[in-house]
């Protein structure tokens, strides 16, 4: 891999000018280039129209998808502030990323790695405290926020190697299976929101003093452990404000120097004053151990994220003629200080302006602008302009089960509905509905965090070292105590390393059927593409694929996932014969039509058990309340099967590290061949 300085070119929101940005684009490139890429921060395509149900067939947006419409240098764009439109996010699940003639779309939590080696990190979307906490999956293209969903998932693609800006996926698990912590460094990240902290220790002279008040608290947690070189930005202000920052340095990384720079936009309305600059140019080379150390900035400052802004001492009482205190005497009582008002004595101070009309005849709170937004203000519950939120027609309106309505974006995990949160659900609850008698529940138990899910990347204590192969959306491993008894509880394997896996996408998802309709189509296809690989390396090995998964929609959730086993040809006649069997001593039936049953669960509507057998054929259970079901009934089929009972039991089943890792190398070199991610 070449480790020669690349040239780039940032630029800021393009609302929707597209055309005129690329012949911009052109002419700095004629005249500073050549650069090797540009990099398109903020919104690429601007907000949706009102009458824009679909694209307009002589947009621009329509001609750069179609074709007609070419970047003149590979350009790399992101969500903003805004929904994406519909037509874009179904070119991006149809070609991974491609929109048109050099021009890719970062996925919202995305990293790619350039030829040169250079990682580029992208976090899109802005940010909402109450959605980025409540967001049940992470939030496609279609809503405009971000959550702990997104930020996750950003977190564990910087632990895997990210695949090139000319591949579409993963081809390395060297950094995710060292035994040490792999580098979650990156190069170059693009954001839409600022960090909280980014302004504390600068001199650096804000355009507007509002801009000091910006920020997203959990992303500093992501700078914290991604340490970038260049951080860009593009909400800062409305309309955006151009602003840099001192550079700050990572003692820890050597000294690794970081930048910050906010742009404004190309497009849109434009700033009082003169044009704020929206374009950044730069050169970087990939940094890596032999890299020399960089020299320390002189205007180099504290480091934002990681010192805190010292607080003010406390201003001591004045021992001025007052009450009698009977510890320390007499003493002036402190009077709280009223807020002035316009006209009365002490009004505000000399130098003071509002900061929404500039009048210096009252404060911000007396302003009678207040009660206006501003023209490009949006409301968070309705989407609508006009009114602040707490001036909303909407705030007070129930959702569809009494409840409180959600804000645009959410998903409750247990049904997938968007009418209702999680606590309100009659699924999560098993309640009757509003208005009738609750049974004395206390509600949903706790929601799982990702720190907890034994699935998510971003788990420290995830078992890394059983994974054997990675893909764009989904990853495969090995599980601990699978099925087939191998190392020490063995005397052969049919399938290298016992063949027992599972597919597990890589953002957190409660089940395939409630992963956003704008994101589902590249999860569910690499799903479809690792099980044909699997399919075909059992094959080799004198066995078939039989695959289930538990579809099941819990008030605490979990991590959508499939599990592939592989079985004798002998015996693959005989499996759907043991899951019927089995499956009536239980109560457990299974729907004469599959596909009809797995559409009646589909959005979240439901939960479901299915099962793939050897022919292609599927079995489809759909989940009763009144009837249990074990999430180990399809562990218990197979043992059943393979005539292993004493399988049962995968905590028994389990083995040393040091076996366990040894399967996992030997079933990821016969995988090798059939690995539709290498």
């Amino acid at each position: 891999m070449s480790t020669q300085p690349i040239k780039v070119l940032t630029v800021g929101s393009a609302v929707g000018l597209i055309r005129d940005l690329f012949a911009k684009i052109k002419a700095i490139d004629a005249k500073h280039g050549k650069f090797d890429l540009v990099l398109c921060t903020g919104d690429f395509f601007g907000p949706l129209k009102d009458d824009e149900s679909e694209l307009v067939a002589d947009s621009e947006i329509a001609e750069l998808l179609d074709g007609r419409l070419e970047a003149p240098i590979d350009c790399y764009v992101m969500q903003g502030e805004y929904p994406l439109p519909k037509r874009v996010v179904e070119k991006f699940a149809k070609t991974g990323g491609e929109l048109g003639k050099n021009i890719f779309l970062m996925s919202k939590s995305g990293i790619i790695t350039t030829a040169g080696g250079v990682r580029i990190a992208c976090l899109g979307g802005t940010y909402d405290q109450s959605i980025y906490s409540s967001s049940e999956a992470a939030p496609g293209f279609l809503s405009p926020f971000f959550s702990h969903h997104t930020v996750d998932r950003l977190l564990s693609n910087t632990l895997v190697k990210a695949p090139t800006s000319s591949q579409k996926s993963y081809t390395s698990l060297a950094s995710i299976q060292a035994s040490a912590a792999p580098s979650q460094l990156i190069d170059i990240l693009l954001t839409n929101v600022w960090p909280l902290s980014i302004t504390q220790f600068s001199a650096a002279p804000l355009s507007d003093p509002e801009l000091s008040a910006l920020g997203a608290a959990p992303l500093s947690d992501v700078i914290r452990k991604t340490k970038p070189r260049y951080h860009f930005a593009a909400a800062g202000g409305h309309p955006p404000k151009f602003w840099e920052r001192e550079p700050y340095v990572w003692d820890d990384e050597q000294g690794r120097v970081a930048r910050f720079v906010s742009l404004g936009a190309f497009g849109g309305e434009p700033a009082a004053g003169k044009k704020q600059r929206w374009f950044y140019a730069f050169t970087v080379a990939p940094h890596s151990a032999m890299t020399e150390p960089p020299a320390r900035p002189a205007n180099a400052t504290k480091n934002p994220f990681l010192e805190a802004v010292p607080r003010a001492h406390k201003r001591p009482l004045d021992n001025m003629d007052g009450g009698e205190n009977f510890i320390f005497g007499n003493v002036q009582q402190p009077v709280k200080r009223s807020r002035v008002v316009q006209g009365e004595a002490g009004k505000p101070p000399p130098g003071y302006k509002c900061r929404r009309c500039e009048s210096t005849e009252h404060f911000i709170n007396d302003c009678p602008e207040r009660a206006k937004p501003a023209d490009d203000y949006i409301c968070k519950i309705c989407n609508e302009h006009g009114h602040f939120v707490r001036d909303c027609p909407t705030k007070d309106a129930k959702g569809d089960t009494g409840g409180r309505k959600p804000k645009p974006g959410y998903l409750c995990r247990a049904c997938g509905s968007e009418g209702h949160y999680l606590e309100d659900c009659l699924v999560a609850n098993q309640r009757p509905a509003h208005g009738e008698r609750r049974g004395g529940r206390r509600g949903p138990p706790k929601e799982i965090s990702t720190d907890e899910c034994w699935f998510c990347l971003s788990n420290p204590n995830l078992a890394k070292h059983l994974i054997v192969a990675i893909g764009s959306e989904c990853y495969v491993t090995l599980p601990k105590g699978q099925i087939i008894p191998t190392q020490s509880s063995a005397d052969h394997v049919d399938v290298p390393g016992g063949g027992h896996v599972l597919v597990v996408p890589i953002t957190h998802y409660p089940t395939y059927s409630t992963i956003p309709p704008d994101l589902a189509q590249p999860i569910v296809e690499e799903t479809v593409d690792f099980k044909k690989g699997l399919s075909a390396m059992y094959a080799k090995y004198g066995s078939a694929a039989v695959v289930f998964e538990v579809g099941r929609l819990s008030a605490k959730g979990g991590h959508a996932h499939i599990q592939a086993i592989p079985v004798p040809l002998r015996l693959k006649d005989k499996v759907e014969e043991t899951f019927v069997r089995e499956g009536r001593a239980l109560g457990i039936d299974f729907e004469a039509d599959p596909e009809a049953a797995l559409e009646s669960c589909a959005d979240g509507r439901g939960s479901y058990f299915k099962v793939e057998l050897p022919d292609g054929r599927k079995m489809v259970h759909l989940l009763k309340d009144s009837v249990p079901f074990s999430i180990q009934f399809g562990r218990q089929v197979l043992v059943t099967l393979l005539g292993t009972p004493d399988r049962l039991d995968w905590k028994a089943c389990m083995l040393p590290e040091e076996e366990d890792r040894a399967d996992a190398q030997a079933f990821k070199t016969a995988f090798a061949p059939f690995n539709p991610a290498a």
